[in-house]
């Protein structure tokens, strides 16, 4: 496969190889282990000897093509696939970190990932500080002398608030710790971590990547070094991510670019249209004039991505009745689906932070998040206008 060929190429032609049956299209290898060729071959496929496929919690060949493909996207050495996004988020931190070690965390990240780091690893002596994502002098002064993982969600969910990663990949390398970007609302089309100083990537690949709202999956991506540490602790832990599952995203892969940009238009001509309704008192969106970070975003991003997030003025009741009277886009807490989604991240995704946790996030009472979806873009907008009279 050639470096030099372009995205969409490499997406749609890397890693792809044929079985005896010259199969055009990649087959499904559902299988849960594979054969020796003798008792000597299969002792050195365990020492490490030979190369080889042994057992899928390990590697096959369905995986290891999405994650081939997600590599060149990506533009990193290696990665590994898991089951789901948290799954990669949890794995990065637990294989990477021991008690006593301290991460520095954007404060704007998925409901999830915040309780991973307030709730579960303070059990095993891992600390985790809060900072607010924009504030690069904060970034500085929580890094302490244990610390050794800075971790970004940008954009954020469902604040749409970015990170700028080359500054705060710059603070990662004085400190002498790694940065890990959660990449899963821009994809790798629309902005590369790596590229910009990044050590790891992860995402959910449930969202964006497959597209439809029909499997889970996750993905940890960097350099080699990195990810073998990773791969070790899941190959033992077990957050292995479906031979289905893995063919059903690098399908998806193929069409990743051009479902993105059609996300975005759509998304970016909702939010210019409803920045001036009258009836919604804020529209965030990452390319808009009025986001107070636009140059970082049309700095780090190719485009603004698929979700615009809006504040309704009547608080909880209208944006609960704004969200009942939509006729076709769908109430749901999943996004990056073909079809557009509406959610109150204030009862549903982020419910369980506190108030004030969500606040600081810009979740308020009548904040609703949409994703929007590949319908025809005049109805998403009239549907959305029908629900706001």
């Amino acid at each position: 496969m050639n470096e030099k060929q372009g995205f969409d190429t490499q997406a749609i032609r890397a890693q792809t190889e044929r079985g005896p049956n010259r199969e055009h299209s990649v087959p499904l290898y559902l299988t849960s282990s594979f054969v020796f060729d003798s008792a000597e071959h299969g002792r050195d496929l365990f020492s490490g000897d030979a190369d080889g496929l042994v057992y899928s919690r390990y590697g096959n060949p369905n995986v290891d093509e999405f994650i081939g493909k997600l590599c060149r996207m990506e533009g990193t050495e290696d990665g590994i696939a898991t089951a789901t996004g948290m799954a990669a988020m949890f794995g990065t931190i637990a294989a990477l970190l021991s008690a006593g070690d301290h991460v520095v965390c954007s404060r704007a990240v998925f409901g999830s990932t915040s309780q991973m780091f307030t709730r579960i690893f303070p059990r095993w002596g891992i600390t985790t500080t809060f900072v607010a994502p924009d504030d690069l002098t904060a970034w500085r002064e929580a890094v302490k002398p244990e610390t050794r993982v800075l971790f970004a969600e940008t954009p954020s969910n469902p604040g749409l608030d970015l990170v700028d990663i080359a500054a705060v990949a710059e603070i990662a390398r004085e400190a002498q710790a790694l940065l890990v970007v959660d990449n899963c609302f821009a994809t790798p089309w629309l902005q590369q971590p790596a590229g910009l100083g990044a050590d790891l990537v992860t995402h959910s690949a449930t969202k964006f990547m497959d597209g439809q709202g029909r499997v889970l999956g996750g993905a940890i991506l960097g350099p080699e070094d990195l990810i073998e540490h990773v791969r070790f602790f899941s190959r033992q832990t077990g957050p292995s991510l479906s031979p289905f599952n893995a063919w059903v995203l690098s399908k998806s892969l193929e069409t990743l670019s051009i479902r993105v940009d059609r996300h975005c238009d759509n998304a970016e001509a909702a939010a210019r249209h409803l920045e001036s309704h009258p009836g919604i008192e804020h529209t965030r969106y990452p390319f808009l004039d009025s986001h107070p970070q636009k140059e970082l975003a049309r700095r780090q991003m190719r485009r603004g991505g698929g979700l615009v997030t809006i504040d309704l003025p009547g608080g909880e009741p209208e944006a609960m009745a704004f969200i009942n009277r939509l006729k076709m886009i769908t109430r749901s807490s999943n996004l990056g689906d073909s079809r557009s989604i509406a959610t109150h991240p204030r009862t549903t995704t982020h419910a369980r932070l506190t108030e004030d946790e969500r606040l600081l996030l810009g979740i308020r009472p009548g904040t609703v998040r949409l994703a929007i979806g590949l319908e025809n873009q005049e109805d998403i907008i009239a549907d959305i206008d029908q629900a706001l009279r």
